[in-house]
């Protein structure tokens, strides 16, 4: 079947056979569609089916008439799918085979072209060269680019002449103009127009903006805004204080425009210093040194500077520095008096006379009038008044009498004082007061010592060492000795070890406690320095009973608290206490002497309570264990012991049998065994043993061998024996027997 449609602009299709490609143009909407087997008799009805059939294309079923109900947009759909059939209106039937044809929309030029951004930003650097890139700019169009030139754009400048210029085919944006400024320009404001139908006459046009910054290079150098700056500062200006600030200009902005300051000539290239505030990118000149008016008062100084980050592409426009005179003038204040050190250190000897001058301090006026000077002592640094200062000379000498072992320094503070106006000032003043040999050396301690009954001649019982309250320059040395007086018939020797210490040794065998239980050794301690000093320090050797291999068994009370350490103090508190408990218990209880009459002295002396045993209880003590210690008899049972059934036996140690045996080791061992043994008495009794020992002077006190009555008898000599003989001094002589021995 040929020819379906008549007059479709551009023609839908040169025949009908299985489908083709028809044309429509988005302005057109009405075409009609025929076909051969219509007579015009009304019998044909025409049908169409696919893409908007029914809504977008309508076809009038009598006249195959196609109209479009609105506009077509070849940007919204491109193709449309129909299928079109005749068919006889009466029974339906197809007059024809359906066909399928597609409808393709011309395009026409009704999109302009759009940019990407509606207004663009970029920067170049300023004194760029001419063609440099600043930003490329793009416009879209929506129409057909394969179907004429309705998307073919053309890019122009409308706004931005002539310092830019822009590439039609690229929108790439370009400087068209050399040495544009900053300083003289930095913004400027580009209109670009895109254009299609590549530019020809009819075609639909957008345009953007691009906004275009000139950024800073540093091409312009720091410049002073004047030669010559003024400023003044007094004399009393601190080191470090500032006295002004100078700047200079750069057109340049960031870091383009940091500056450095710097001093490069003058005669105060040394008093004075520049430096850079990195904030306003000023100079700040400062004091270096102190400044003195009397000595100076105008310093000038030649300042430069310069940038500080360089391009060398612009250095042949001349030097990127520049120079200004500073001129400082001094001003003139009222200064206290300075002295002529800061401090000052003296030495005095301990032993100067009153009066004294040990130095002397010197201050002067600074100030051009030269004001006198008085001078002074703080004295809440010398309250003790010790040391004064002459005011006129500033001499300071000695008030009192100086001990460096009192205090070996002595710091002051000496203010000069100006007389009109009254300005003053202050300095440290150190006095070292130096040491003479005025103290004699002494103990290092308070030295007791103890010495065995059985010691041999020659044995070191004790070493001493010394101090002094002097400081000699080469150290300490002493010298030890007997005292003189001492020497006859001594007992001790004393043995200078010649390292600041000495030994005590004796100078014989044996001691006898029971005749003297101490002895008072004089050392003399000297010093080595000029003039010598000397002092006589005693030692306190105490006689104590020691077994063979020389540890103490038995001293005297005071002796035995002495080795345990306690004080002097201690000692007379301890002994006070004894005697009052002992005053209580004898108010509570008279109690029988165990002697009761001076007639019952006996070899063997037993006294017993109410609830002994009497005379027949021999067995309590058997004098002949005294005579003859190695026969003991261990198993002999006595009668005032708890029975062995309730405490076993004490195994004692046997005593070896030596020829003269000593009793008194014997009566040790017998005691020590007892306090050992819970069965040993006292339970109802009391036995008291007495031995005066061998070799006594005062020989038997026994008045059984008497052959005179007492009155018979002189007892003058028992003051001679001692104050443990005091009593029976008392007792038996005519004389007051108080002296000490």
């Amino acid at each position: 079947m040929d020819g379906w449609m008549d007059g479709w602009m551009d023609g839908w299709m040169d025949g009908w056979v299985g489908g083709s490609w028809s044309y429509i143009n988005e302005t057109e909407k009405n075409q009609l569609l025929h076909s051969d087997q219509d007579r015009g008799d009304g019998t044909v009805k025409y049908i169409l089916n696919g893409d908007g059939a029914g809504s977008l294309f309508l076809i009038d079923e009598n006249s195959g008439d196609i109209h479009a109900t609105k506009r077509l947009d070849r940007e919204e759909k491109a193709y449309y799918t129909l299928r079109a059939q005749a068919v006889n209106k009466k029974t339906g039937w197809p007059l024809e085979p359906e066909s399928e044809f597609i409808i393709k929309i011309h395009d026409i030029n009704d999109n302009e072209p759009k940019f990407s951004k509606d207004v663009y930003t970029a920067s170049v650097p300023e004194m760029s060269d001419v063609g440099t890139s600043v930003i490329q700019v793009t416009a879209t169009d929506a129409d057909d680019a394969t179907y004429g030139n309705s998307a073919k754009v053309v890019y122009s400048i409308l706004q931005g002449q002539p310092y830019f210029s822009v590439e039609p085919d690229t929108g790439i944006i370009r400087t068209a103009l050399s040495n544009m400024n900053r300083e003289s320009r930095e913004n400027y404001q580009v209109v670009i127009q895109a254009k299609d139908m590549a530019g020809q006459m009819g075609g639909l046009s957008g345009t953007t903006t691009v906004s275009i910054t000139l950024w800073d290079v540093n091409d312009n150098p720091p410049r002073f805004p004047q030669g010559v700056y003024q400023f003044s500062a007094p004399e009393s200006t601190e080191v470090g204080s500032p006295v002004g600030k100078i700047k200079a200009t750069d057109a340049d902005v960031g870091k383009n425009a940091e500056m450095d300051y710097s001093i490069i000539g003058g005669d105060g290239i040394d008093v004075f210093d520049i430096v850079t505030d990195t904030d306003s990118q000023e100079g700040v000149i400062t004091v270096k040194k102190p400044l003195d008016y009397e000595k100076k008062k105008m310093y000038v100084l030649k300042v430069q500077v310069e940038n500080i980050h360089l391009d060398p592409r612009f250095l042949s426009k001349g030097p990127f520095k520049d120079t200004a005179t500073v001129k400082i003038t001094v001003e003139d204040v009222d200064e206290p008096p300075n002295f002529e050190r800061p401090s000052y250190v003296m030495e005095v000897k301990e032993d100067a006379p009153i009066g004294s001058i040990i130095g002397s301090v010197s201050a002067t006026d600074p100030d051009a009038s030269r004001s006198p000077v008085r001078y002074s002592i703080d004295r809440r640094t010398e309250m003790h008044w010790l040391f004064n200062v002459h005011a006129g000379n500033g001499s300071i000498f000695t008030l009192e009498a100086l001990d460096r072992e009192e205090h070996s320094w002595h710091n002051i503070s000496v203010v000069a004082t100006e007389f009109n106006p009254k300005q003053s000032s202050r300095v440290p003043v150190y006095i070292r007061v130096l040491d003479i040999n005025d103290n004699a050396p002494t103990f290092a301690d308070v030295y007791e010592t103890f010495v065995c009954e059985n010691a041999k001649d020659g044995q070191r019982i004790q070493t001493v060492s010394a101090m002094d309250a002097d400081e000699p320059v080469g150290g300490h040395k002493f010298f030890f000795s007997l005292a003189p007086e001492a020497s006859v018939k001594a007992n001790f020797s004393v043995r200078d070890n010649r390292d600041n210490t000495a030994g005590i040794l004796t100078r014989r065998s044996g001691f006898n406690r029971l005749q003297q239980s101490s002895y008072l050794v004089p050392v003399v301690i000297s010093d080595g320095d000029y003039p010598m000093q000397s002092s006589t320090n005693t030692l306190t050797v105490h006689v104590c009973a020691c077994d063979r291999d020389g540890n103490m068994k038995a001293c005297s009370a005071e002796a035995l608290l002495r080795s345990a350490g306690l004080s002097t103090g201690a000692l007379v508190a301890i002994l006070l206490l004894i005697v009052v408990l002992f005053a209580a218990l004898r108010r509570q209880k008279k109690k029988e002497p165990l002697i009761i009459s001076k007639e019952d002295v006996r070899d063997n002396v037993v006294s017993y309570n109410d609830e002994g045993g009497g005379e027949e209880d021999t067995q309590a003590f058997d004098i002949g264990t005294l005579r003859n210690p190695e026969a003991i008899e261990d198993n002999k049972q006595r009668r005032d012991i708890v029975p062995e059934s309730l405490y076993p036996p004490v195994r004692r140690a046997p005593v070896t049998s030596r020829e003269n045996t000593d009793v008194r080791d014997f009566i040790s061992q017998r005691l020590q065994d007892n306090d050992a043994d819970p069965t040993a008495p006292p339970y109802d009794s009391l036995a008291t043993y007495a031995y005066e020992g061998n070799g006594s002077v005062a020989e038997s006190l026994s008045s059984l061998g008497s052959a005179t009555t007492e009155g018979d008898h002189d007892y003058n000599y028992l003051t001679d024996w001692g104050p443990r003989f005091r009593k029976l001094a008392d007792m038996y002589g005519g004389e007051d027997s108080d002296r000490e021995s």
